[in-house]
């Protein structure tokens, strides 16, 4: 599956109305540490089908950043049925961001 981008828009229908659980990646275009971590999670996205993986632009959807209380990018957030489960900020190995989900 390819790596969702969520806005303020379709947040409800694609992470709190998902059957599965969603790694959602804040990042920004500026962010060094955000671009080691993206295609990692690129990745994720298409090996693993039973989970659903999201982006979050902090500068194109300040609503949301502030939603989850990001104060530092990268930050990784897993949800399930609606609810975060374990959040992790900085850049971080394949092997941790699947233990995370």
């Amino acid at each position: 599956m390819s790596v969702i981008e969520i806005t303020k828009g379709n947040f409800k229908q694609e992470v709190l109305e998902s059957e599965k659980p969603v790694l959602l990646d804040f990042w920004a275009a500026w962010c060094g540490p955000c671009r080691m971590v993206s295609p990692i999670v690129d990745e994720i996205a298409q090996e693993r089908p039973d989970i659903r993986v999201g982006k979050v632009n902090v500068d194109e959807q300040p609503e949301l950043a502030a939603q989850f209380e990001v104060m530092s990018i990268p930050t990784l957030v897993v949800m399930k049925d609606g609810k975060v489960v374990t959040q992790a900020v900085g850049a971080r190995p394949k092997e941790e961001i699947l233990s995370m989900v």
